[in-house]
């Protein structure tokens, strides 16, 4: 019995395993494709909101799934989840436009918000302490390895067979995900009934789009005191005031303010939150550097963010062996790697068109060494407070406030490479468009093209590229504020650690 058991509980975890490569590897893979995806639609002003779209529907259903999950249970949320990922998937692969594909993003978003969460749970309902941060060190290193596979075959997809295909590797790994955890696992029944603040959850992700969209907007489409961004502007301050008020009242807020007068809790929230501004520019600017700087096709920038996973891989399970055998506190693990994330940023700011690939290649190792532990013990950490009952929200909450870091990160540090960019190309072309430099900067998809870059002649295109690599670098340097950030609240998180419990021992028996 207790080997079919051990079976069963194996099962269980390659099922959670890959469930989680199927939703990070696909960020992976759009990210080191997103050159290729441009230059085939356009739309280099918008390609931003196909990653956003993405997390911002994630981000709306994260909440209200980890409430849902504590009232009824994680398997039936996990399952609808991937169903409508699996669905998402496939509606990407047939894209015609960026558009599209951004709106197609948002449908898997909604899936992809109910599996990160409910897999860092399940494993807390299931492993007894002791062995968490092993579990979780090793869904870590499974996020990372997702990441190195993603950008690998994805890349490989982009240039030999067509990036529509990129989408539909999900399939596969999706449905084997589903069927382990439909079959082999047997949830706890300890359930606690609540109710969903839909009112809150609505005004918080209004909240969001309306500031997302005033600042990818603004300075763009319409000028900055233009009536439509004022109005975006003021929408998110209505919303967000009406959202705080409606927590305050509401029985069963869609983030539990009480959870954070938990100082672990409340640090490893705001530490997400920063590490996760930080690491998607790197993640997504580092591909476009590759393609547009370097003249490198989408298996190049693939291959480049390998190492950054590689480091990313170790340090996961670093981290959570530190951080779950009882070795270091939370806070001890996230302050030593917060430092070399902050000297890693640093470094990717002082690249330009002359650094070395070999260079570039370090730093990227360097990335994913300070990101790595993050991954596995910022989950542990906002989890380790709180019962079975609460820990749905615990992990959706740590989830949400980590993919905000991201949708904000894109979209700020968007709108600042593409000033920056702007800026450099007027100042080398002027603003006239029948320039070289304002022929080419209207038709961006010439930076990412490897045959329209055969036919700029070499002095504009050397111009052209000193600007696009100026302007990543600008958007690497302002980087380093929220990696800086992450450290300085890495010291609130309070002196707690994982300890065994006793009641482990007696369960096992």
């Amino acid at each position: 019995m207790a080997n079919a058991g051990q079976r069963h509980l194996g099962f269980v975890v390659a099922g959670l395993m890959l469930g989680i490569l199927t939703a990070a590897m696909d960020n992976t893979i759009v990210a080191t494709a997103m050159g290729t995806i441009v230059a085939d639609m356009g739309g280099l002003d918008k390609f931003v909101w196909v990653t956003s779209a993405y997390m911002v529907a994630e981000m709306a259903g994260m909440p209200i799934f980890g409430k849902l999950s504590d009232m009824y249970g994680r398997k039936r949320f996990f399952v609808f989840g991937m169903i409508v990922f699996l669905i998402g998937s496939v509606l990407c692969g047939t894209a015609q436009s960026i558009e599209q594909l951004s709106m197609y993003r948002a449908i898997q978003g909604i899936g992809g918000g109910a599996l990160m969460p409910i897999a860092f749970t399940i494993i807390f309902d299931v492993f007894p302490p002791e062995k968490r941060g092993q579990i979780s060190g090793l869904f870590g290193a499974v996020f990372g390895m997702s990441s190195i596979f993603g950008p690998l075959l994805g890349a490989y997809i982009t240039d030999y067979i067509s990036w529509h295909w990129i989408f539909y590797i999900n399939l596969p790994i999706g449905l084997l995900s589903l069927g382990c955890i439909m079959f082999f696992y047997k949830e706890s029944l300890i359930h606690a009934r609540q109710k969903i603040d839909w009112l809150g959850a609505a005004a918080l992700v209004g909240a969001i789009v309306c500031l997302m969209f005033g600042l990818e907007l603004g300075g763009h489409t319409y000028a900055w005191d233009s009536a439509q961004i004022i109005g975006l502007f003021g929408g998110f301050v209505v919303l967000f005031a009406a959202f705080v008020l409606i927590e305050r009242r509401a029985e069963e807020p869609i983030i539990s303010f009480d959870m954070f007068r938990s100082k672990l809790y409340a640090g490893s929230n705001l530490v997400g939150l920063f590490f996760g501004i930080a690491f998607i520019v790197a993640t997504v600017y580092i591909p476009i550097f590759i393609q547009g700087v370097y003249g490198g096709s989408a298996t190049n920038s693939g291959l480049i963010l390998l190492p950054m996973m590689l480091g990313t891989v170790v340090t996961a399970q670093v981290g959570g062996f530190l951080a779950g055998s009882g070795k270091m506190s939370y806070r001890g693990v996230m302050i030593a790697f917060s430092l070399l994330f902050i000297v890693s940023m640093a470094l990717l700011a002082t690249i330009s068109a002359a650094t070395p690939r070999w260079l570039l290649t370090v730093y990227m190792i360097l990335v994913g060494l300070g990101v790595g532990a993050s991954f596995s013990t910022l989950g542990m950490a906002a989890m380790h407070p709180f019962d079975e009952t609460r820990r749905g929200s615990a992990s959706s909450t740590m989830s949400f406030v980590r993919t905000l870091g991201m949708t904000l990160g894109i979209t700020i540090y968007g709108l600042i490479q593409r000033n920056a960019f702007a800026a450099r190309m007027g100042e080398s072309f002027g603003a006239g468009s029948g320039t070289p430099g304002g022929g080419l900067s209207s038709d961006p998809r010439a930076l990412l093209s490897p045959e329209a870059r055969a036919a700029i002649p070499a002095p504009v295109l050397e111009t052209i590229t000193g600007a696009l690599s100026a302007s990543i670098t600008h958007a690497f340097m302002w980087a380093v504020v929220p990696a800086a950030l992450a450290f300085v609240f890495s010291l609130t998180m309070g002196a707690d650690r994982m300890k065994p419990q006793p009641r482990a021992a007696a369960k096992a028996e």
